[in-house]
């Protein structure tokens, strides 16, 4: 296969994915409110005037929503959760000129804090009129998400790793990988809920994580080495795990049910960092632990035995197969690590969402082979910086696109560079046929 060719099937396959990405992140209003039991809804007016148009944003359980004012200056958007804070920000650069949200009593007028009772539903109103605006500079807004981008891309390598491990070592694109994401989160769950276990953190979080290393030895053992020992091509392995994610998807809603869940601490107030940085305890916590996670990761695929091992089988199985490595025992080694941090990345996502839901894993599966194949394909240090890349364009992304789109800008920049370079930035240019 020649060079361009190979840029016309990266690019096909980029675009595939872009297309899937599109319709999975782009949910109508209808689906969102079926999804979404629970509402807030609120009027944008200026002397009994109606403000079309007008953005307002709500973050709290379920991650960030945006929505627009209609013709009558109404809007409503759908929330997971009761019992629950949701904070609601108008967006003042979308009022008219002079115009601005007026309230003496409150330091930052644009914001209010609403708490989701037992009703269901809750109603924010903004006073408008004459004004000066309290609007967040672009660039304080754009450091903001870069520093939640790192965060998002960190926990995201966690993932990524994992599943480019067992495409080198093992050839399989396992799009099960979502939910052995979702695994780790419902394991946390079960573990340290206040109506399940109720253990510590301390011991849950661990627990949890060793849970999930041992669903994918399970899977190893029960299914895909027999498929192996078998030599079942790759394309069938492909379909098996579609099969085996949706089978895990809907256990998953049978047993926690199609609402979200929330761990312990997952609506921790922010901190002033630096400008107009705000980070809570949780999240420099989960920087903390992706960052000691990555660099053991790396220590023990350069330094350790079986980390040697399994490098030598991701360039060349046969060859490795030849010079005595036990390539069953590693490939075994390798299911168990990629379930390890699939779990604790899904114990970190469910604390960035915020929430626990049944296809949490399917929502970020595509950006996890974006950020795989931008990294290139089999590279454990590609996938950490594909996520990466991947975590930052998609939350720098919504300041110029609506923040339910922002998911799909990652998969259009995927596009451009495999047009550039088919490979991935640390991918090795190989000619096939």
């Amino acid at each position: 296969m020649n060079r361009g060719r190979a840029r016309t099937v990266a690019a096909l396959v980029a675009l595939f994915l872009l297309v899937v990405g599109f319709f999975l992140t782009s949910t109508p209003a209808s689906a969102a409110d079926d999804e979404n039991p629970y509402r807030i809804s609120g009027n944008v007016q200026l002397d009994g005037e109606p403000l079309a148009g007008v953005v307002l944003t709500v973050d709290g359980p379920g991650g960030l929503q945006e929505v627009e004012t209609d013709e009558n200056g109404q809007w409503r958007i759908g929330v997971p959760e009761r019992g629950e804070v949701y904070i609601v920000t108008l967006d003042e650069n979308t009022l008219p000129e002079g115009i601005a949200v007026v309230d003496e009593a409150s330091e930052q007028p644009n914001v209010r804090e609403v708490e989701m009772g037992q009703g269901g539903r809750a109603t924010v109103n903004f006073f408008i009129g004459e004004g000066e605006r309290n609007v967040t500079s672009f660039f304080d807004q754009f450091v903001q998400r870069i520093v939640q981008g790192v965060s998002f891309g960190l926990m995201l390598a966690l993932a990524a790793v994992g599943l480019t491990l067992v495409y080198g070592t093992t050839g399989i694109s396992n799009f099960a990988h979502g939910e052995m994401v979702t695994f780790g989160a419902v394991a946390a769950l079960m573990l340290v809920g206040p109506a399940s276990l109720a253990l510590p953190v301390w011991l849950g979080y661990p627990l949890a994580v060793l849970l999930s290393a041992g669903l994918g030895l399970v899977l190893d053992a029960i299914l895909w080495r027999p498929l192996r020992r078998r030599r079942v091509g790759v394309v069938q392995l492909m379909i098996v795990s579609i099969g085996l994610s949706l089978a895990m998807r809907y256990l998953y809603q049978f047993f926690i049910g199609g609402g979200t869940e929330q761990l312990p601490g997952a609506s921790a107030e922010k901190i002033p960092l630096f400008g107009a940085v705000q980070l809570s305890v949780i999240d420099l916590v989960s920087l903390g632990i992706s960052i000691i996670v990555i660099i053991a990761f790396a220590l023990w695929l350069t330094r350790s035995r079986i980390g040697k091992a399994t490098r030598a089988i991701s360039d060349n199985p046969s060859l490795a197969a030849a010079s005595g490595i036990d390539v069953d025992f590693v490939v075994r080694v390798v299911w168990i690590v990629a379930g390890a941090l699939a779990g604790l990345a899904g114990i970190l996502y469910a604390y960035y969402r915020p929430g626990i839901r049944w296809d949490m894993g399917a929502q970020i599966l595509l950006l996890m082979f974006a950020a795989v194949v931008l990294g290139g394909l089999g590279t454990a240090y590609g996938a950490l910086v594909g996520a990466l890349i991947v975590g930052i364009l998609v939350e720098a992304s919504s300041l110029w696109i609506p923040a339910d789109l922002k998911y799909a800008s990652a998969l259009f920049i995927l596009i451009v560079i495999l047009l550039f370079r088919p490979q991935g930035i640390l991918g090795r240019r190989e000619r096939i046929g």
